[in-house]
């Protein structure tokens, strides 16, 4: 029987992403978005969701989405922030309870925390999987669109958690809506890879989890990422600054 490395590398084979490279600059009309880097998916022992232990890839992608997001606000550019957050006794199917309102689980990272006090960015909080449906307000408005509008984004760079289900259901959302010309003048969609991640969900454990499927993490990520790519984002796995 193959082992999971060599199952991983032959779904990388048949379903590849090639990864570009992402030079910014003050003429590129970008804003950033961050989905999610909340302590319920991120911090270790905060929840449900969140991981028990420390884990490479989640901590990896809090890094570099502080630093984008820093680099951002330093330059004064425009910063879109998603954060998870539920009523208590609301439930989010399939989904075990998670970041509910009120709880450290729904603030942002230590590493984000202080995003509060800025004036570039966007913090707004979402109480379902997908970010864009999310920001949709009782008069029919959209807070993220009219964010794009604004802003006058023609570009967004995405980071943020998990890659293959909030990132991705708010990353194919927006380009379709990009497709019809309902979120102007946004024309690119760029998924920062480094600044994704997944969670993890070994199949030998999710066995002993009523309802539960397994979620190899870097399996699952690099399955995100393809989709992504598939439905029209620029995938890229390392973004320079000029000057």
């Amino acid at each position: 029987m193959a082992t999971d490395e060599t199952i991983f590398d032959h779904l990388k084979k048949e379903i590849p992403v090639d990864e570009e490279s992402l030079l910014l600059n003050p003429d590129s009309s970008v804003g950033l978005v961050i989905v999610d880097v909340v302590n319920g998916f991120c911090t270790v022992g905060s929840g449900n969701m969140a991981p028990t232990k420390p884990n490479e890839q989640i901590s990896k992608m809090v890094e570099e989405s502080a630093m984008l997001a820093r680099e951002f606000c330093d330059r004064d550019w425009p910063v879109f922030a998603f954060l998870d957050s539920h009523l208590p006794g609301v439930p989010e199917i399939p989904y075990p309870s998670h970041c509910i309102i009120g709880t450290q689980e729904a603030e942002l990272v230590p590493a984000l925390q202080w995003l509060e006090s800025e004036s570039c960015p966007t913090l707004m909080r979402k109480d379902c999987i997908n970010g864009f449906v999310g920001s949709m307000e009782k008069d029919g408005s959209n807070k993220f669109v009219d964010w794009v509008k604004e802003k006058q984004i023609k570009v967004i760079v995405v980071v943020g958690i998990c890659t293959d289900i909030c990132v991705f259901d708010f990353v194919a959302t927006v380009l379709s809506a990009r497709n019809h010309s309902v979120i102007p003048p946004l024309e690119d969609v760029i998924v920062y890879s480094r600044g994704c991640a997944t969670y993890d969900l070994p199949l030998h454990v999710a066995k002993d989890i009523k309802g539960a499927q397994a979620h190899p993490q870097e399996m699952m990520h690099h399955v995100g990422l393809y989709m992504a790519k598939g439905r029209g984002a620029k995938v890229v796995s390392q973004i320079s600054f000029d000057p």
